[in-house]
């Protein structure tokens, strides 16, 4: 009779082994995903901390200032621009000439030296944007920026995943919104109808033949 290499819980002990070493490979994988998608690796809800304290929920929501008057490209060049030191003293040479807070802003004015910003949003080399395209194609700020306007310390709002950006150049109408209502904080997408954000999309040129979806139209 052939003696018994394993014994009569091999099998057994295999599967359990098995199945052990599945789980653990689900779980590491479910982990780097959550990763990926968390707070900790986007930064998305996360205030960065910025050389002044500076608040666009006072400066847009209360004061109402446009905008277009810090960010002055954003209609004509692929980037939103950083206000100038000029831009800000043009208001505090007369209020608030006093702060503490805002010391680093005299400084920078009389020292001829720009202030430097960390940037909330930091898109890779390898993609390109264009403000200016998307401004005349009515989709307004806070489709990326989220409630700008509610934010005493700016953070990122979206993450900016390549997928998120696709589903709106597949699909303009869920974003699209009138071009006088662009800069418009306090505006919702969903007050105007699904067919005239649709009509919306033809009178602007918007092309839905898939050519928005082309690598090269954000990769060149």
């Amino acid at each position: 009779m052939p003696a018994q290499i394993f014994s009569r819980t091999a099998n057994a002990t295999f599967r359990v082994t098995l199945i052990g070493i599945s789980l653990l490979l689900f779980g590491v994988v479910a982990a780097l995903i959550g990763l990926y998608l968390s707070p900790w690796y986007t930064e998305a809800g996360v205030a960065k901390a910025q050389p002044i304290a500076f608040s666009h929920a006072h400066h847009v929501s209360q004061l109402k200032i446009d905008c277009r008057y810090c960010h002055n490209t954003v209609e004509r060049a692929a980037t939103a621009g950083f206000p100038a030191t000029e831009t800000c003293m043009s208001c505090h040479s007369q209020v608030w000439t006093t702060s503490p807070l805002l010391q680093p802003v005299r400084d920078s004015y009389a020292n001829d030296t720009p202030i430097i910003w960390n940037r909330i949003y930091d898109l890779p080399a390898f993609v390109y944007f264009n403000h200016s395209i998307h401004v005349a194609k009515g989709i307004g700020c806070t489709t990326c920026h989220g409630n700008i306007g509610a934010m005493a310390l700016t953070s990122k709002a979206q993450p900016l995943y390549m997928g998120w950006c696709l589903g709106c150049h597949r699909d303009p109408a869920q974003n699209i919104r009138p071009r006088d209502e662009v800069f418009n904080v306090d505006y919702t997408v969903d007050s105007l109808p699904l067919a005239d954000r649709q009509q919306l999309v033809i009178d602007y040129k918007i092309p839905t033949d898939g050519r928005l979806t082309n690598c090269y139209i954000c990769h060149r």
